[in-house]
């Protein structure tokens, strides 16, 4: 019992030196590189966000912030890189919406995004445009459901690849409206689009930078948003929902996350600054001409909305029957 009593004291010993390592590393935080993993290729959205971040960072804290870019496996290589880094504070993560689709799009992965990662805050939130080629004889959501309707499996939409938001949105489109369409995945949103211009497929949900130029040329019809609200970029262009389709309501998105096990002191000095930086109003500017709304917010707030947009992707999945290659 003595030399019970011995550990214990002898434990209580080397806990507070512990404590107070911990208490000044998070005090004094960073001193030191940090990298930001991106789970994409350089010049995407996420990848822009992610360096315009990293850029105010490194100005605020005097310490160089990285963006280290970890493509492939739909984001999934990246993610895990990021889930075994230690928790310290050094490693960031852009977590995006492919993440909560891959939770249950993917079966056995050797991570879980949401026991793996703590939020630090959302960056940001943009929709998607619904364009079709010219050729197809639509000019509503009405439209299409009614044609897809009548020609089941007959229209092939593209997307950049399976398990992003514009296949995700296929699927989500054909489960409420009840129709069948085919998916043809490409490797990049570029050769989805050459295809959808050049009529080999017929329809695509991507994002307002690669759509909208295209449908203000009359290159492409476009029919609808994937937002709850119409976009100041495209007043003109109707929601889903209010096109015919309640429930219809796609959201890409991205936010800072770290590794699990982050110290709460680190968390919340990230969060202070990221969000700071977030409400800057040259940066919100510069976004919102991408149709891109910057959404910083808690920890808290993120988890939920992380959680939400898990469970909703998991029921499309089951419902559509949707699988990763």
């Amino acid at each position: 019992m003595r030399h019970f009593r011995r550990a214990l004291v002898a434990g209580a010993i080397f806990a507070i030196p512990l404590a107070g390592v911990n208490a000044q590393t998070a005090a004094n935080y960073p001193v030191k590189q940090i990298r930001v993993i991106v789970p994409f290729a350089p010049g995407g959205p996420t990848d822009t966000m992610a360096r315009a971040i990293s850029q105010r960072l490194t100005e605020a804290w005097g310490q160089t912030v990285l963006v280290d870019n970890r493509p492939g496996a739909g984001g999934n290589i990246g993610t895990e890189i990021a889930a075994k880094s230690a928790p310290d504070g050094y490693t960031l993560f852009k977590g995006t919406v492919a993440n909560a689709i891959n939770h249950s799009l993917s079966a056995k992965l050797p991570f879980d995004f949401q026991r793996d990662f703590a939020p630090v805050t959302q960056s940001y939130i943009t929709g998607l445009i619904l364009a079709v080629h010219p050729s197809l004889p639509v000019k509503s959501v009405k439209d299409l459901i009614a044609l897809a309707r009548a020609r089941p499996g007959a229209l092939v939409y593209s997307s950049s690849g399976v398990g992003g938001t514009p296949h995700m949105s296929g699927e989500l489109f054909g489960t409420l409206a009840g129709v069948k369409m085919v998916h043809v995945p490409y490797k990049g949103s570029a050769p989805a689009m050459a295809d959808l211009l050049g009529g080999q497929v017929q329809l695509t949900f991507d994002n307002m930078l690669t759509v909208l130029p295209q449908v203000k040329s009359g290159k492409l019809r476009g029919l609808a948003v994937t937002l709850p609200a119409r976009s100041p970029l495209a007043p003109e262009l109707p929601t889903v929902m209010e096109s015919g389709l309640p429930g219809f309501e796609v959201k890409s998105w991205n936010g800072v996350l770290a590794p699990s096990g982050t110290s709460r002191d680190i968390i919340t000095r990230l969060n202070a600054e990221i969000v700071r930086i977030l409400r800057d109003s040259a940066l919100r500017e510069k976004f919102s001409q991408q149709g891109i709304e910057l959404a910083p917010g808690t920890p808290e707030e993120f988890g939920a909305f992380i959680r939400q947009e898990i469970a909703k992707w998991a029921k499309v999945i089951q419902v559509s029957g949707a699988r990763a290659e």
